[in-house]
């Protein structure tokens, strides 16, 4: 068998020249990204894969879409449908496959999509608007749901309140295939929680703070009635600790390295990068370095299948910068020219499939992967 062929996709928004998915070929060696093509879809901010890496969805104007992914990554619209809200701007699939979870910034809301095994999408099975009002008068004064992402375990759903400072915690009811609300994790004011990710183990759980740029780490335990989470630790992203410097910068982006030893958070304001080591134990952070990413507001990063390279799409500076990471020597050196793209909001790397799926084939599973 040959080596795996990995394919990185990066969600834009359109209102300018980008069309939509950019795809790009990776070379995991060298750790650089090189374009391959371009896929129409309307401001298409954020994508997710099924388990089995055979189907891509994508956020659009008109709800969310699914796409066939051949043997090369290239992609094949399938279907679309209407999540009977505004514009979603996170997704995430859950472990058995049957459900798109859809999360709603501009309307606060988390929609439950069917997901069909031949790849195909289908009608909304539950949608839930969150309400409250939040701290900050000028952005965060109403719901922005900012990200939706099943616990390990499968049994709950979490819903990360930007708006409201709060985590939301829905249990996946799969005879009548709705939500119900069984627990909040509640937040510090104006700290803004932006995303949430699980070590694989599904022991711990980070959760990423925009406002106050900082990490908390949690303990996570499922099998009593209701989920349990127990702050561990906080820790800053930002290089500096003045309170100015703090007030003027946003967490953006969170990646958990494959082997989970390594924990990357990206800074708005400050536009930086910061590197955590991670506990596999404890779950504990330790952070190595923070530093200079070339690009303005690094919306998200992606960490390269050898966790030895980096990439980051810069939404202010329409780029796509790659650096060497050197873990002994905590540093990062940018292996390639800045990858001009306009409005670049997320970046993905998956395997291409293993072979290409008939359009009557049907799959058992279409699970996250994150």
């Amino acid at each position: 068998m040959g080596e795996k062929k990995y394919v990185a996709y990066v969600g834009t928004y359109t209102h300018g020249t980008s069309k939509g998915i950019q795809i790009y070929d990776v070379d995991v060696e060298k750790g650089t990204l090189r374009e391959r093509s371009e896929v129409a879809v309307s401001n298409a901010s954020h994508v997710a894969v099924s388990r089995n890496g055979k189907y891509l969805y994508a956020i659009e104007d008109e709800g969310v879409a699914v796409f066939r992914r051949d043997k090369n990554g290239d992609l094949q619209r399938i279907n679309s449908v209407d999540i009977e809200g505004m514009r979603g701007c996170y997704l995430a699939t859950d472990v058995d496959g049957r459900y798109l979870y859809v999360a709603g910034y501009h309307d606060g809301k988390v929609t439950v999509v069917h997901t069909h095994k031949d790849g195909r999408l289908g009608r909304v099975m539950d949608g839930v608007f969150h309400k409250g009002l939040g701290s900050v008068a000028e952005r965060n004064f109403r719901p922005h749901v900012n990200c939706v992402r099943p616990t390990p375990d499968n049994k709950y759903l979490c819903a990360v309140d930007n708006g409201i400072d709060q985590v939301k915690l829905y249990r996946i009811n799969k005879k009548k295939d709705k939500l119900e609300l069984v627990d909040v994790l509640r937040c510090p004011r104006e700290s803004a929680p932006k995303i949430i990710r699980f070590s694989d183990d599904g022991r711990f759980a980070y959760l990423l703070f925009e406002l106050t740029s900082e990490v908390c780490a949690f303990t996570y335990d499922g099998s009593g009635k209701t989920p349990e989470f127990e702050r561990i630790q906080t820790i800053s992203t930002l290089a500096a600790q003045d309170e100015e410097d703090a007030r003027h910068s946003a967490a953006c982006g969170m990646s958990l390295s494959e082997d989970g030893k390594h924990l990357f958070c990206t800074t708005a304001g400050e536009n930086t990068v910061t590197l955590f080591n991670r506990d596999a134990d404890t779950g504990l952070l330790e952070k190595k370095f923070t530093l200079p990413i070339s690009g303005d507001y690094p919306k998200d990063l992606v960490i390269f299948p050898d966790n030895r390279h980096i990439a980051l799409a810069n939404h202010g500076s329409n780029s796509i910068t790659t650096f060497t990471v050197d873990y002994e020597k905590n540093v990062i050196m940018m292996n390639d020219k800045p990858r001009e793209i306009e409005t670049p909001n997320s970046i993905h790397m998956w395997t291409v499939p293993d072979e290409e799926v008939p359009e009557t084939e049907e799959k058992s599973e279409d699970g996250e992967m994150a």
